[in-house]
């Protein structure tokens, strides 16, 4: 996952079609507008206001796909900018590399309409502390009817888009069994999420999980969605 906190749409592009290439056409980038706390100030610089991250991510977007779908390109942005930055041969992928745009609110939902082949969430921005479990589906469905009305009013079918939810940001458990992760795998499905991401367990923190249940899950599990 990219972000413009780490980032410059020029040498991202650069990097981006190398990848392309080397992968054989097989690369999807996944583009957020980053975080917060260390995410923002890891390279220095001073955390942004949450207007300025936005504004920053669609001007990032916008430029990165120009760049992506033509030799050359000339653009003076607020935050970003590009002099006869070329890019020959492309990439392997046309019209490019698919973008999986993370969005929860309006502008980052209108980019992934404008922009993306998929859609990324995480659930509720809120955390899992303040969100009961039963109602972490219900806010998933909610983001989905956004994202729908924000494909149409780009002039897109939401049907184009693949989208994404990242397990592991909500108070929901489906890695603690089998059976639970069937649960909540068929629920998301049902209300319209085409790809899950579930994290592999990590000791101590927020992914810790029994290991042999996540790979039972992985063998056993997904054969029982059909």
């Amino acid at each position: 996952m990219a972000s413009p906190n780490f980032r410059h749409p020029v040498t991202l592009a650069k990097e981006l079609i190398t990848l392309d290439d080397v992968s054989g056409g097989r690369l999807t980038l996944g583009i957020g507008a980053g975080g917060t706390g260390f995410d923002a100030t890891a390279i220095g610089q001073e955390a942004w206001s949450p207007k300025e991250r936005a504004d920053r991510f669609g001007e990032f977007v916008g430029l990165l796909d120009e760049l992506l779908t033509h030799d050359a390109v000339t653009r003076e942005g607020t935050y970003y900018s590009a002099v006869e930055a070329r890019n020959i041969p492309g990439c392997v992928q046309t019209p490019r590399v698919p973008f999986y745009v993370a969005a929860t609110g309006p502008r980052g939902l209108r980019l992934a309409a404008e922009h993306g082949q998929g859609w990324v969430t995480y659930g509720d921005p809120r955390g899992p502390a303040d969100v009961p479990v039963e109602q972490a589906p219900g806010v998933v469905a909610r983001q989905l009817e956004k994202l729908a009305a924000a494909c149409a009013a780009a002039g897109r079918d939401v049907g184009e888009l693949e989208k994404v939810l990242l397990q592991g940001s909500t108070a929901e458990q489906p890695l603690r069994s089998v059976g639970a992760f069937v649960d909540w795998a068929g629920t998301y499905r049902e209300l319209g999420v085409t790809e899950l991401v579930i994290h592999w367990p990590v000791p101590d923190s927020i992914f810790a999980n029994d290991l042999a249940v996540f790979e039972e899950i992985a063998t056993e599990g997904l054969a029982q969605l059909g």
